[in-house]
């Protein structure tokens, strides 16, 4: 990315907040997600409601969580409730709009990898941390949103391991496993927006960031990507979406 007044990852945060809208619920984990979340309900989503992993409801903390467990969320919900809750009549009954997910590699039907590198799944050159509940937001939450940064390393051709199923092998073949959901809405990157294809169901490029090419995009995928006919230029962030951005990375030091 050339020299600008804002960084790939806050160019990232900023391009994924921009997807939530006053009235969602959302199902957010830490880190990027949380951050995210937090940016748009400052900025054009102040009624989201909030929903962390550990089974805060509607929690509107006044700074960033630095975990899961952090005592900001119970004490700004609405109700803290168990995790199996949370899981089982919240996300499972379908109560959640969006969901967020990270990977450690993905493909180009959005199937994710968060278990191992390697072929090998009892000897892996890497053990990652596995799945949490990363399967069930795939299949419950009515949309969800990946993000990570785009290299050939993690946007690969063929997953080591599915830990979460996104679009399976594509044309439909999500639906023959009567999955609920909608499946992966975008996949959020430091170089663009990557959108599903509505018959293919693969993802290709719809949006570049600013200062970034084409080709930048294409050697950081591991597939022939596919570039829209009508790809979008993403708006780079505003003034306000920076100082509340930074405001809040602040509140973790």
């Amino acid at each position: 990315m050339k020299n600008k007044n804002f960084t790939s990852k806050e160019m990232m945060v900023v391009s994924a907040s921009r997807f939530l809208k006053d009235d969602d619920i959302v199902f957010i984990g830490i880190g990027l997600p949380s951050l995210a979340a937090n940016l748009a309900k400052r900025v054009q989503a102040p009624n989201i409601s909030m929903i962390y992993e550990s089974g805060t409801l509607d929690t509107k903390p006044e700074r960033l969580p630095l975990s899961i467990g952090d005592d900001e969320l119970s004490k700004k919900a609405l109700a803290v409730i168990s995790v199996p809750e949370v899981f089982n009549y919240y996300l499972q009954g379908g109560k959640i709009e969006i969901g967020f997910l990270g990977a450690a590699q993905v493909d180009k039907f959005g199937n994710i990898n968060t278990t191992i590198i390697g072929k090998d799944y009892k000897n892996p050159k890497v053990r990652l941390p596995g799945a949490g509940g990363a399967p069930e937001i795939a299949a419950f939450c009515k949309d969800t949103l990946i993000m990570l940064r785009q290299t050939k390393r993690n946007f690969v051709n063929k997953l080591d391991f599915i830990t979460s199923v996104g679009y399976a092998d594509g044309n439909n073949s999500r639906d023959k496993l009567n999955f609920v959901s909608n499946g992966p809405k975008a996949i959020i990157t430091d170089l663009g927006i990557l959108e599903p294809c509505k018959v293919t169901q693969e993802f290709i490029l719809t949006h570049i960031h600013e200062g970034v090419s084409i080709q930048e995009v294409k050697d950081a995928t591991g597939w022939p990507l596919k570039i829209s006919e009508n790809i979008i230029t993403t708006s780079s962030p505003s003034l306000k979406e920076l100082e509340i951005l930074r405001k809040l990375e602040a509140t973790q030091n």
